[in-house]
This record gives structure tokens, C-alpha cells and sequence, in this order.
């Protein structure tokens, strides 16, 4: 069952994940709030991605910066002057839109590289009118996405700040503390993960296009002379991905599946590295349970590339309104520290035993990632809707799941041993204890928000010491004994082991 970005909103709002920011004042665009379970499956992404690339690696360590940064460094990296959209407004009822998005709506063809005379002259030929009332459009113009704020008791020029559009600057400003504090030898990583805001001119699509929302981030460091010495790449040379290159695009020929080794060979993407980089952003999600065939790797067009980039990939995936950017992946150069060098006057130079000189290394890569849309990335290849059962089935995978185990009692007179094996659990994993309605029911409702195990006490409890344990994705059912209980949970919530092998079958 083919969901819409809309009725998963619905879906989200209905069951406890995701609420509009301020509804009963009418909402407030391009914000929204994380309810009970929306928390939970939002916090579980950032721990498995913080687990999986700072945790469990030796080259990567993290930061947390400050939301509100000194203006300069936001002067330093170029956001200030040219950190913009095309906007163009309606010349009736004042309304604004963004110029790409009303031409990939209105005519379904892509935007990227396009100039602002080229948004105008498509707009004119191809009539493209107010979205609200119809009326004619004015000429597009840029409008930059920087929030305003001011930081002290009086608002001067001096006193202008702004929040943060990027958590990127952040670990450039700091790079040399980092470096240093953490004696980190190149190759290496500095990790983040935060808010970011952006003034979108025409938030949309729930969670896709948000005025505020969370960045995961790494800036990997590379000597400059030794940038296509990747020390990991055996590692995905035999990873397939569908790749839709720069070329493929000018040739209008469509994606096609290959291996690292085959991009390589190809020099379809110019360095190990960005290759490497490439595969790890896409394995993680297949290993959190997502749909391998719903994502692309597209790299950007001569005309769409950032002022800073030598090559930019997207990770792609297909959402219910067309492929979209799930996260960028930069060759950035060494643009920004030297930027941050010259506007700071700091050496940010690192000095390289090797050849005992001082060298400003390269972002050969910046995996650049939102919180919120891979959230929704899990959430749409989770839901499902299971006609045999007559309800829906949200199959996150166990490490994702905002509840790992629901307990319940088969009857309310079993209420207390269900207690005590819910208050046995808790401590943890993330449970949940119902005793409302049939327990058909209450599997129902496990199944709906994504709990993958249910834990039910019986009668047969009392005798022999043990419960039923339900898999969500395939009802089957096995008995465990409680003393066994909580080591059996931890190896089936970190896919330890298969589930029928966990316990006694129940057929």
C-alpha cells in the first residue's frame, strides 16, 4: 500500500509520532514537534549513527557547537552574501514561492544549475501563474534563507546574529582545537549532530522541507597530497549501488546498478574516498532495514555545483513525490579553513611529521545528512498494511523501534505477574504495559507503532515459569522462560539471533 507524504503526516499525527508545531493556534509553517514515539525512533537514529560513525570508528570524534556563532564566521564562509533561493511573488495577492519548485510542479523537469534568467524565461513561456489566486508572477529574485536574531540587551548593528543554517562552520572554527585536544592524525573526522534553521520561502512535503530541523554530519580530512589513498576501500569495492552520474544525466540515460570497484574503474567517481563515503552512507540505512532499491547516489551537474565543491554526490531516495536529496556528499577542498584562515587571520594549518611541514588538509568528503528525513525514510519503508491481520504494520527494524517490548496480561486477574516482568524489563529496554481490550487487539496496536516483540503472561505462566513472546513481522510465537527473559530480549532487539531459534516454537 503506496503511501502519500500527506497521509503518512496523518499517520504520524495519529499515532504519537509527529505533531504540527502549535495547532491549536492554527500550526505555524515549516515547524513541527516529535510526540511520545516520534522521540524515541528520532533519538534511536542519532544513537545508531553517532554508534556506527564516531563510536565504533578510531579516525572520527564528535563535537556539539553552539546554535548562535560569531556573525564572522558565517561572513567567512559565504552564507551571508549568498545563501539563497529564487523567489518570485505573485503581483495580485503578494504570495511567494520558490521559482525551482513551481517549475518542477508545473512543467516536470529538473531545475538544477538553472539560472535565475532561466527560471524567469520558463516561467513567462510556459504562463506558470500564482499557486493561490492565479495571478501573474513578478521576475524571480534571490532571497537569502539566514534567520536574523540579536544577541544583548540592545539591537544594533553590531549586535545582529543569526542561527546557524549549517552545523558545518561550526567544526571548521573549532578544527584546530578538535585536532589537537584529540591528537588526531590525518586521515580523520569531526562529527556532529544538531539544529539547524533556514527561512524557507515555501516549506512543504511534512518533514522533507522544514524551517527548523537536525542535522548528522562528518567533515573528513584528508592530506592534500595523498587525497585517492582511501586505507578502507577493500572494504565496499564489491558494494552495489544505483548510480545516476553527471554524465548520465547530460545523455538522459537512466541509473544504472554497479559495484564501487566498477564506479572506480570508470572514474565515474573521481576518488576512493568519496567512493567509500558513498557506500557507507547508503549501508547504513540497508542495515537499519531500509529498501536497497529505493536509493540512488546522483551526482550533481556541472551548472548545480556549490561555489565550494570540486564533486558533489547525493544520496537519493525515492519518496512518495520523486526521487529527493537524502544527503550530500561534498568534496569541499580545503575552501572552508582557508576561508576561516583568511577572514579569522588563525593558522588553521596542522603540521604533517611525514615531511615535516604544515599542510592545510582537504574535506575529500562531507557526509551531510537531515534527522528528520531519514526519518521518514524509515517510517516509509516500515509501513505496511497487513490484510490478513486487517491493520497496519510499522516494521522498523529492533534497534529503530521506539517501544522494544510490549507486556501484556492474557486476563486482568494476571495483572501482578505481568508487573513483574514489565518491571524486570524496563530497566533496559523500552516497554510498554497493556491490559486494555482483547489481546488481538493489543497486538494490533503493537503492530501499528512498531513494537517488534510482544511479551504475553498466561495462565500457563503460573506453572512453569515461562511467556509467550510474539514476533511482529511474522506472528510467530515461541516460549521463553522468564529467568531467560531479559538475555533472550537483548539478543533479539540487536538482531543477536533468529527469532525461532530464541525459544520453544509454539505451532
Amino acid at each position: 500500500m503506496a503511501l502519500s507524504i500527506e497521509e503518512m503526516a496523518v499517520f504520524c499525527k495519529k499515532k504519537g509520532f509527529v505533531y504540527p508545531s502549535s495547532e491549536i493556534y492554527g500550526g505555524f509553517s515549516g515547524f513541527f514537534d516529535y510526540g511520545h514515539l516520534g522521540v524515541e525512533l528520532k533519538n534511536n537514529i542519532k544513537a545508531r549513527w553517532w554508534k556506527a560513525f564516531v563510536q565504533q570508528r578510531e579516525d572520527i570524534v564528535g563535537i556539539d557547537g553552539s546554535i548562535i556563532t560569531h556573525p564572522s564566521v558565517w561572513k567567512a564562509s559565504g552564507h551571508l552574501d549568498g545563501f539563497a533561493d529564487v523567489m518570485v511573488e505573485c503581483r495580485k495577492c503578494g504570495s511567494r514561492f520558490r521559482a525551482d519548485q513551481l517549475i518542477e510542479d508545473k512543467l516536470r523537469i529538473p531545475t538544477a544549475g538553472m539560472t535565475i534568467g532561466g527560471m524567469h524565461a520558463e516561467i513567462k513561456e510556459n504562463k506558470i501563474k500564482c499557486q493561490k489566486c492565479g495571478s501573474d508572477l513578478g521576475e524571480p529574485k534571490k532571497f537569502n534563507l539566514m534567520f536574523a536574531t540579536n544577541v544583548g540587551p540592545v539591537q544594533t548593528s553590531s549586535s545582529a546574529a543569526y542561527l546557524r543554517p549549517e552545523t558545518a562552520q561550526v567544526i571548521f572554527a573549532n578544527f584546530k582545537l578538535v585536532q589537537e585536544n584529540a591528537r588526531l592524525k590525518l586521515p580523520f573526522g569531526i562529527a556532529q549532530i544538531g539544529k539547524a534553521f533556514r527561512n524557507e520561502i515555501s516549506p512543504r512535503d511534512f518533514l522533507f522541507r522544514m524551517r527548523e530541523f537536525e542535522q548528522m554530519e562528518i567533515e573528513y580530512f584528508v592530506h592534500p597530497e595523498k587525497q585517492d589513498e582511501c586505507i578502507f576501500i577493500n572494504e565496499v569495492l564489491d558494494y552495489e549501488l544505483n548510480v545516476l552520474s553527471a554524465d548520465m544525466q547530460k545523455n538522459s540515460k537512466k541509473m544504472q546498478k554497479m559495484k564501487i570497484k566498477e564506479c572506480l574503474n570508470k572514474k565515474i567517481i573521481k576518488t576512493k574516498w568519496h567512493a567509500y563515503w558513498l557506500a557507507m552512507a547508503h549501508k547504513w540505512f540497508v542495515e537499519l532495514g531500509a529498501n536497497a532499491e529505493n536509493f540512488r547516489i546522483r551526482q550533481h551537474v556541472k551548472d548545480e555545483l556549490s561555489h565550494y565543491a570540486l564533486d558533489t554526490w547525493d544520496l537519493e531516495y525515492e519518496f512518495p513525490f520523486g526521487w529527493k536529496e537524502l544527503q550530500g556528499l561534498s568534496n569541499r577542498t580545503d575552501f572552508d579553513l582557508k576561508q576561516h584562515m583568511q577572514h579569522s587571520k588563525t593558522d588553521l594549518s596542522i603540521f604533517d611529521e611525514e615531511s615535516k611541514k604544515k599542510i592545510l588538509p582537504h574535506v575529500i568528503c562531507e557526509p551531510s545528512q537531515g534527522v528528520d528525513r531519514a526519518f521518514l525514510v524509515f517510517m516509509f519503508d516500515a509501513y505496511s498494511y497487513d490484510k490478513e491481520r486487517g491493520n497496519v504494520v510499522l516494521r522498523l527494524h529492533p534497534k529503530l523501534a521506539p517501544v522494544k517490548v510490549g507486556i501484556f496480561s492474557l486476563v486482568n486477574k494476571l495483572d501482578e505477574e505481568a508487573r513483574k516482568v514489565y518491571d524486570s524489563l524496563k530497566k533496559e529496554f523500552a516497554c510498554t504495559f497493556d491490559r486494555s481490550g482483547s489481546i488481538g487487539r493489543r497486538y494490533a496496536r503493537a503492530d501499528e507503532i512498531g513494537i517488534p516483540y510482544c511479551v504475553t503472561i498466561d495462565f500457563d505462566t503460573l506453572k512453569n515459569k515461562d511467556v509467550t513472546i510474539r514476533d511482529r513481522d511474522t506472528t510467530e510465537q515461541i516460549r521463553v522462560k522468564i529467568d531467560d527473559l531479559k538475555k533472550t530480549m537483548s539478543k533479539l532487539t540487536n538482531s543477536e539471533i533468529e527469532f525461532g531459534k530464541a525459544g520453544k516454537s509454539i505451532k
